[in-house]
């Protein structure tokens, strides 16, 4: 099952950081988030990425391309044979595209510019600025469980986002992007999509969080998985100095793939 993650736009309200690369590559303890966000899914057994890129989108290539250039040790041996030697190479079972799906096109228009990638199959969906602890696998088995055309992970974050009005067998009822409503359920990402999505979506123009969602809401075809446990977006300075101070202090929930191997899932994907 292909991960695609959202990683084109320009990230300008953390514009101190992203003037010279995308947000999604903004670093958080020496890696970039977006490392972070595959590193949780790759955990949970999911490896094949596509990610959707746009602005700056030569820095998310140059970074792949040189990927066990940064993770390994190297001898330069300019002496007799002019030889690169890599030491304990640290690879990741990844496959990864990139594709760039243009400067300005809006989140729903960047989805479908990958659909040729996807094919006919069920695919993951995620956004490049967030991280979240939540059991990839169980929001899987949830949307198989569903049966709907996508499902969502709510989160209650505060009344910062929209909302999320959810049926108490998990049925969305109704999606308002933006609404200010406190303490509500709101759009979390870390998404499960079946191809058919593909359709409600028209053009590059198309914001994916509103008519293609709503209009799934509409028709009884979103579903939300609620989730209670850790999730932050990185949209500003702030998020990233907390998140940076929860890694400082070694109390960084989403790095799951940290824990003990015993603890680690099987692949599934």
């Amino acid at each position: 099952m292909k991960t695609v993650i959202l990683a084109g736009g320009y990230g300008t309200r953390i514009s101190e950081e992203s003037l010279s690369r995308p947000k999604p590559m903004i670093e958080l303890n020496g890696q970039p988030v977006l490392w972070h966000i595959m590193k949780s899914y790759s955990y949970y057994g999911f490896h094949d990425f596509i990610i959707c890129a746009g602005y700056k989108q030569q820095v998310i290539k140059e970074y792949f391309a040189n990927y066990y250039l940064y993770r390994s040790d190297i001898t330069f041996d300019f002496t007799s044979e002019n030889a690169m030697t890599i030491h304990n190479n640290v690879a990741e079972p990844w496959k990864v595209t990139i594709v760039d799906t243009g400067l300005d096109t809006l989140t729903g228009g960047r989805i479908k510019r990958i659909r040729d990638y996807i094919g006919q199959e069920t695919f993951l969906l995620t956004y490049g600025d967030g991280v979240c602890d939540v059991n990839i696998r169980e929001v899987v088995q949830y949307h198989k469980k569903q049966g709907k055309l996508a499902t969502l992970t709510a989160i209650q974050p505060g009344g910062r986002f929209g909302t999320l009005e959810i049926s108490p067998d998990g049925r969305i009822e109704r999606f308002a992007e933006k609404d200010q409503e406190a303490g509500g359920w709101i759009n979390g990402g870390y998404m499960a999509l079946e191809p058919q999505v593909f359709d409600y979506i028209a053009n590059d123009q198309t914001t994916f969080e509103r008519e293609p969602l709503e209009r799934l809401s509409r028709e009884g075809n979103l579903a939300a998985y609620k989730y209670h446990g850790f999730w932050q977006c990185m949209d500003t300075m702030k998020d990233k100095m907390y998140l940076e101070g929860l890694l400082t202090e070694g109390k960084a929930p989403w790095m799951v793939w940290e824990k003990k191997d015993g603890e680690k899932k099987k692949g599934c994907g």
